[in-house]
């Protein structure tokens, strides 16, 4: 149960945390203009995840999303019974965190907008297609699978500073693909905002839930069979 209240709390707090700085601080605007903008998000995103690896990865790894928990499964880093209860309490996390930042952003009368969502064509930033958006999906969750992989092998100094890592790893992967698709590479994260943004974000859905899941389990393979040094025990995995 610790385990579970951990990915929850901690999705809770990548949600509110990243998708809180899309939307109440990267346009920001006043005398002077102090907006974070795209690279403060990204940082933002990044933060969210380091701090949680050093305050909650101890409990449960940390891993703050579905695509994660599934790929390493697929790269025999947790046990398949780990997989639901993780995946439940990862999407119960993430709208609970989209709910609390639902409530502080309506609290000025403004309207909720596009609340960060990911989307494709008319809803990409910079409006790219599905195919662009899939590609970038799938193609940034098989990285980011395989860098949580190799920083997290059994290295002591190594993984000391695997938080690091991984939290600039995400901050760079949305440097790369905010621009795409608002950047999901976590399923969790993607429906809790098309939860409350409704209509399009809930069509387009679908993508930011497959394209992470399909990235991860590739790279978790490729991992695996391709470029694991050492063999995890039942006491190294997560379960």
């Amino acid at each position: 149960m610790k385990k579970l209240i951990a990915e929850f709390i901690g999705t809770a707090w990548l949600v509110l945390g990243g998708c809180g700085s899309a939307v109440l601080a990267a346009n920001f605007s006043s005398e002077p203009f102090i907006g974070i903008g795209l690279v403060g998000v990204s940082l933002a995103f990044g933060l969210t995840v380091l701090t949680i690896a050093y305050a909650l990865g101890r409990i449960s790894g940390a891993h703050l999303n579905p695509a994660v928990t599934i790929g390493l499964w697929a790269g025999g880093r947790v046990e398949a019974s780990t997989v639901l209860p993780y995946v439940a309490s990862q999407f119960l996390g993430g709208i609970a965190g989209a709910g609390i930042l639902y409530v502080i952003a309506t609290g000025n009368g403004s309207a909720v907008g596009d609340f960060a969502a990911n989307g494709f064509g008319e809803h990409s930033p910079g409006g790219y297609d599905m195919l662009s958006a899939f590609v970038c999906e799938f193609v940034m969750t098989f990285m980011f699978i395989i860098i949580i992989f190799g920083v997290t092998e059994k290295d002591r100094a190594r993984e000391a500073f695997a938080g690091i890592a991984i939290g600039l790893a995400l901050a760079l992967i949305h440097l790369i693909s905010i621009p795409v698709t608002n950047t999901s590479v976590n399923p969790a994260r993607s429906l809790s905002q098309a939860v409350f943004v409704q209509g399009w974000a809930l069509e387009q859905v679908w993508l930011f839930i497959a394209a992470p899941i399909l990235g991860a389990i590739a790279g978790g393979i490729v991992y695996k069979n391709a470029l694991r040094k050492t063999e995890f025990t039942a006491e190294d995995r997560n379960e």
